[in-house]
């Protein structure tokens, strides 16, 4: 903000950031119909939000009330403790995600942030969490992509909550393949060593991870399991959406 250097005073410019660079919908990519909204009123009905009926291990949907755990947390033992996430995984999302990481929508981790906030914050308050540390990509891929997008979720997850984010502590040092096209087993030794903790003294006990998508659980254990060895004593997540779980 600017002080007249005739009179001392502040002078409060108006926000033209709406005006010169309108914010576009998260779901359609267009210009969103009303300037004060984060999505198209009918853009959001396509959403899929997950608030009921959903595992309580991982945050995936599950079809009934009497299910506890989905299937891929009943066959294996994760490392992180608990996670949640504010949508499904669906080609709307997919679509939504692409653009976020690829096409240079970064106004879009706003939305997500609010959504995340909107839908778990149940969670997040049980959870105590000291820290939100997002993801870390290897520096090759952020020099590629210009950002990494779960450390822009982390941020602005960090403004709306108050939590604070690390984005320094844990760091990616082995440049893996991508996740999508491998099966569990080989996800497994793709991120065998991939995480690195910075040296130094370790300050958090309870952590939330941050990264944008949730799918077998790979990265966030590979994450969680080094954390916890190196002395926190509870690691969470948080996604912008999951894979289903039935």
């Amino acid at each position: 903000m600017k002080k007249s250097k005739q009179s001392g005073r502040r002078l409060i410019w108006p926000d033209t950031a709406g005006i010169l660079f309108p914010r576009r919908c998260p779901v359609c990519h267009e210009v969103v119909e009303d300037r004060g909204q984060p999505v198209c009123v009918i853009c959001r009905t396509k959403l899929v939000g997950i608030t009921k009926n959903f595992c309580q291990k991982c945050g995936k949907p599950l079809l009934t009330e009497e299910q506890e755990y989905c299937m891929d947390c009943l066959r294996k033992k994760h490392w992180f403790d608990k996670g949640r996430a504010a949508f499904v995984y669906d080609e709307t999302m997919r679509r939504s995600i692409a653009m976020y990481k690829y096409n240079g929508r970064k106004e879009y981790a706003a939305f997500y942030a609010e959504e995340i906030l909107r839908k778990c914050a149940k969670e997040i308050l049980i959870w105590g969490g000291d820290i939100l540390i997002p993801i870390p990509i290897h520096p090759s891929r952020r020099r590629k992509r210009g950002f990494n997008q779960a450390e822009l979720l982390a941020r602005r997850l960090s403004e709306k909550s108050g939590i604070l984010m690390d984005s320094r502590l844990l760091l990616r040092t082995k440049r893996t393949h991508t996740q999508k096209d491998l099966s569990s087993q080989e996800r497994l030794a793709n991120l065998k060593d991939a995480f690195f903790i910075r040296k130094g003294k370790f300050p958090y006990k309870n952590i939330i991870l941050v990264d944008d998508i949730y799918t077998t659980g790979s990265t966030v254990d590979a994450a969680a399991r080094i954390l916890k060895e190196n002395g926190a004593h509870k690691v969470y997540f948080l996604c912008i959406c999951v894979g289903k779980g039935y």
